[in-house]
């Protein structure tokens, strides 16, 4: 009775200190929010409680003048679907060059897999960089180098892309049988074949999932990146809300086209990751 008397006071203590350390980490998380805050205000242009009953006065013009001339919206689809196929061009291919990047380093992170294990610890260091750094960084490092554009958006994506799937990818991995590893290592396959014949087969659906999910993240950020000079539709929608009044009609046109696209593709990978994690059973007690 008395070692179980000193366990449950020794527990008591250390949740009470536990407890004491969350409120300080969450005054100290305020604190820092409500100074990040007011330094933010002062060093903006006009301060935000000024500017806060001003905040629907922009949505309110856009949409006044959409519903003005709402016949010309189609006319606005068509003009600008190009670019809208530049930008989803755009994620398509970080996506796949991400997701070949990512697969590639995923196997050289993962323990029990790796074929330099010494490799493992600077290799995620890596991936973390690269996925630390927003995209926008990059992309304007590389349009100060190369142009603006859209190679310098698919780089910049494909690099994040590389950082984040790198990361999936290795936590699948790891859920991976060794068995079929083992038996190929047996009869002496090399590292690459173990790799394709016995790990990536295993694993190929949740990397589907994952790198779809992916592509729907990356059109949002190519779309971002075209307010930087990166091309695609991002370009066009700064330039007609830079023009102001006249404008904001094509405006409303590219909101709804993003809009719709981005629905499309997230039902459409939804479907479609469901398929693959689940199978055609799971869809069919869905349906039903």
């Amino acid at each position: 009775m008395t070692d179980i008397s000193e366990i449950q006071t020794h527990y008591m203590a250390q949740a009470r200190r536990k407890r004491g350390l969350n409120g300080i980490l969450l005054i100290l998380f305020v604190a820092l929010l409500v100074a990040g805050f007011m330094t933010a205000n002062d060093r903006n242009a006009g301060g935000f409680w000024d500017g806060l009953p001003n905040a629907l006065d922009f949505p309110a013009d856009v949409a006044s003048e959409a519903i003005a001339r709402v016949a010309y919206l189609p006319g606005y689809f068509v003009k600008y679907f190009p670019s809208l196929i530049e930008t989803i061009n755009i994620a398509g291919a970080a996506t796949l060059f991400g997701a070949i990047g990512g697969l590639m380093a995923s196997l050289l992170v993962t323990r029990g897999l790796a074929p330099f294990p010494w490799l493992i610890g600077p290799l995620r260091r890596v991936l973390d960089v690269l996925r630390a750094v927003p995209e926008i960084v990059v992309a304007l490092v590389l349009i100060f180098m190369l142009g603006g554009g859209p190679i310098p958006a698919m780089l910049a994506i494909a690099l994040h892309t590389v950082g984040a799937l790198g990361k999936l990818f290795s936590e699948v991995n790891e859920n991976a049988s060794l068995k079929p590893v083992e038996g190929l290592a047996s009869v002496g396959a090399s590292w690459t074949q173990r790799m394709w014949l016995g790990v990536i087969p295993q694993v190929a659906p949740n990397y589907i999932s994952y790198a779809l999910l992916r592509f729907e993240i990356n059109i949002r950020a190519s779309a971002i990146l075209g307010f930087v000079g990166a091309g695609g539709i991002g370009y066009d929608l700064r330039n007609t809300m830079s023009w102001g009044q006249g404008k904001f009609d094509e405006a409303a046109a590219i909101f709804l086209l993003l809009f719709i696209t981005i629905v499309v593709v997230d039902q459409v990978s939804s479907w479609a990751r469901d398929r693959l994690t689940h199978g055609k059973s799971s869809q069919r007690r869905v349906e039903s």
